[in-house]
């Protein structure tokens, strides 16, 4: 967990060793035992380019707005004024409005729900979150499929002083869109019998990730994918530790002591990689209106029925599953039906390889013809593997052992960020001088880019709630000799590349723009060496791209003005990359107008991976 207690702002230009020689100086960390988190520590100078407030405040120290964070005092207040301050809820902005409110190290009461926004807050704090709140007569702020760009790290909320009865003690109400992610969260509530209270619950929304979780205790119960309610404090069921919906990618949970593990009642598609359930009643719970579902890698202890699937033979696609490397150590049913009717049975100490159920197609027929058992599983390439055979995964850096003197500010190395400068010449310096030696720390705002900017090996970068990395001009102007707007390691370089939380885009028109070309390589020592986490490309739709509403409209063919990109992301034939919560996004709508406004602007390609591997596509 990230460390941090005393707040100190310093005012820091970090000196960079000269030297031509590759090294890694910031592999390991410095920071000493009663340090703060860098982030907190870190000097504060990003500002949204397009945000006309000169007083708008990205970094938000939520003590700075009065909260005590002494376990005692109520917080509610400070905090939701932390949140809510400069508009932030004004429409569902992306570039003018992005917002890091942050909570220290401490314990924070909470006497009712807090509703958030964009959220990126380390470390602790003991209460829980809304991302989509209902308001009175059961609307909500945000359309479930339009509520992009969310991101919650590194907080242990417990509610466990909410009475079990009670389904105001939910954790987490996270009805979210793409782009969106939860990381590194503990949920603390009852164990006791007949408990209401819940982990996350979603009902409905859109594509995301979640991972590095833990949820101890909850209890479970069905819930309509129609529900409204006027209140989150009014729910009229019990839940659960954890309910999912829609389409998402989970990896790394650890659920314990639940009544059931996961209940889902509708999706599209769901993948649960590597999850560890321990004592509970049921593990899945897969009610009929879910469509398909991964289980890959996953540990089931101690638990009556580890997979309950309600799906029924139908000549519709509903009910898809497979379940792939699935251990069971002192299970009684590995795979129940919706009547509890045994389909796998359990044991003690056993491993189902390969099992699934749905429709199998043959020829150009569209009817298919429902099948459950055993197959032969896909064969796994070992590179793609961890050292215990499962597929590999790799947590979203940040670095909480590494002290502020190991990061180095873009603005503090002459970078303006403001969405206008040409700040190419002064990114590739500091990029140079960096890699290997600091980590380069990308303040809130919009940099521009007209040329192509190479990333070397051995950078690790972070950006401040989606720094937006921008390419604009004549040199992506030709879609005939396109031009890569980010290389990420120059052809046939090996090494370390860490990105996070980072945006790349163009200024539009921009035909010719590979917006991001990847030839890394990651260290034959490192396995997922080179990578990329909760870092997306965004085509068009927001403001300072010029590939907007007022300019290409819904239905608009206008192919010269409105082409934003060649191609999102090339992964070249000799790179390998690990992708985690990657959105590669041709927009559809204008998200920082009205956040609805539908737009028609053109890309000829999204994702080409030319790559021999590995590759891993994790949430992306």
């Amino acid at each position: 967990m990230l460390a941090g207690i005393l707040l100190l702002i310093i005012s820091l230009v970090s000196y960079i060793p000269c030297s031509t020689a590759v090294r890694d100086d910031i592999a390991v960390g410095t920071a000493l035992a009663d340090e703060p988190f860098w982030l907190e520590s870190i000097k504060h100078q990003g500002f949204p380019a397009h945000n006309s407030d000169p007083n708008y405040q990205v970094f938000r120290n939520v003590k700075d707005f009065g909260a005590k964070g002494d376990g005692i005092t109520d917080d509610t207040v400070a905090i939701k004024y932390n949140y809510d301050c400069f508009s932030l809820w004004a429409l569902d902005l992306l570039a003018p409005m992005t917002a890091l409110p942050y909570h220290p190290e401490t314990v924070v009461v909470v006497l009712t729900h807090l509703a958030t926004r964009r959220l990126f807050p380390p470390p602790w704090c003991t209460f829980p979150k809304d991302a989509n709140p209902y308001k009175p007569g059961g609307s909500q702020w945000f359309w479930n499929t339009n509520n992009f760009f969310r991101s919650v790290r590194n907080f242990i909320i417990d509610v466990r002083r909410v009475p079990s009865e009670k389904a105001q003690g939910t954790g987490i109400h996270w009805q979210v869109a793409q782009a969106t992610s939860l990381i590194n969260i503990v949920i603390e509530m009852s164990s006791l019998p007949g408990t209401a209270h819940q982990g996350i619950w979603m009902e409905n929304g859109s594509g995301g990730f979640m991972g590095d979780l833990v949820l101890n205790g909850g209890q479970s119960l069905h819930v309509d994918k129609e529900y409204r309610v006027e209140s989150p404090a009014i729910h009229q069921e019990k839940m659960f530790a954890i309910l999912l919906m829609v389409r998402f990618t989970v990896r790394n949970v650890t659920i314990n002591n639940a009544d059931t593990a996961v209940l889902h009642h509708w999706n599209w598609g769901w993948t649960f990689q590597d999850i560890t359930i321990n004592n509970c009643n049921v593990g899945f719970d897969f009610l009929p209106g879910v469509k398909a579902v991964s289980v890959v890698d996953a540990v089931v202890r101690n638990t009556i029925i580890a997979v309950r699937s309600a799906a029924v033979r139908s000549a519709k696609a509903t009910g898809s599953l497979v379940v792939n490397n699935l251990h069971l150590d002192n299970v009684k049913f590995a795979v129940v039906d919706g009547n509890n009717a045994s389909l796998v049975p359990g044991g003690a100490d056993i491993t189902i390889k390969s099992w699934g159920q749905g429709n199998v197609y043959s020829g150009s027929s569209p009817r298919g013809t429902f099948w459950r058992g055993t197959f032969t599983g896909v064969s796994k390439p070992a590179a793609l593997l961890d050292s215990v055979g499962r597929v590999f995964g790799k947590t979203h850096p940040q670095y909480a052992g590494h002290s502020v003197y190991q990061f180095v500010s873009a603005k503090d190395y002459g970078a303006k960020g403001d969405g206008q400068t040409d700040d190419t010449e002064a990114l590739q310096s500091l990029l140079n001088k960096a890699a290997g030696r600091r980590i380069v720390f990308f303040d809130a705002g919009t940099y521009i880019v007209t040329s192509t900017l190479v990333i070397p090996a051995e950078t690790r970068m972070v950006g401040e709630a989606w720094s937006v990395i921008a390419g604009k001009g004549k040199s992506f102007s030709d879609q005939e000799k396109p031009s890569p707007v980010v290389v990420v390691g120059e052809k046939g370089s090996h090494g370390i590349i860490e990105i996070t939380d980072i945006i790349f885009t163009t200024v539009g028109p921009a035909p010719g723009a590979t917006v991001v070309e990847w030839n890394i390589r990651e260290p034959e020592s490192e396995q997922g060496g080179a990578g990329m986490w909760d870092s997306h490309i965004v085509l068009g739709g927001a403001a300072g791209t010029e590939l907007e509403s007022s300019k290409c409209p819904a239905g608009s063919i206008d192919t010269k003005t409105c082409m934003a990109a060649f191609l999102g992301l090339h992964l070249t034939s000799d790179s390998s990359a690990y992708l985690e919560g990657t959105w590669v996004w041709l927009g559809d709508h204008d998200i920082d107008g009205d956040g609805d406004a539908k737009i028609s602007i053109y890309s000829g390609r999204g994702i080409l991976s030319e790559s021999k591997g590995p590759v891993w596509m994790i949430g992306t």
